[in-house]
């Protein structure tokens, strides 16, 4: 069940008021990041809604920090998924508008999802850990 993203994916899940913010981000950054906007697009119009406190806290949301396995190298990662004015991939702030970060958001510890890293090649993502964190 968990195949390309283009076709079956895991099933996501969002919270309302995060999922309206990144569809604008996505609709912004469609003439300068087609590919992230056109992914990002298609992650949230298939996501299950839900409000902030109703979502499981093993989901990967803006601000968690995700520990997950890039199953093409093997290389396990510790990041936050931050909005990009927060982004700092030197302290492992990731941001959403990078095809990591919209691969990731929605997941739940357990899943994987195969991805486009930023030159076209897809890779299998696998969320190990998730811990929410506060915003701001």
């Amino acid at each position: 069940m968990e195949t390309r993203a283009s076709t079956a994916s895991p099933a996501i899940h969002l919270i309302d008021t995060e999922a309206d913010t990144l569809a604008d981000l996505a609709v912004s950054i469609e003439d300068r990041l087609p590919q992230v906007s056109e992914l990002l697009l298609r992650e949230i119009g298939r996501a299950n809604i839900h409000s902030r406190q109703s979502i499981g806290s093993d989901v990967v949301t803006m601000h968690a920090a995700i520990d997950f396995v890039d199953e093409a190298s093997g290389a396990t990662r510790s990041v936050q998924l931050v909005y990009p004015k927060d982004a700092d991939i030197s302290a492992g702030r990731i941001s959403i508008l990078t095809p990591i970060g919209a691969g990731l958001i929605g997941l739940r510890e357990g899943q994987s999802i195969l991805w486009p890293d930023r030159e076209g090649r897809e890779r299998r993502l696998k969320v190990v850990k998730v811990k929410q964190r506060a915003t701001a």
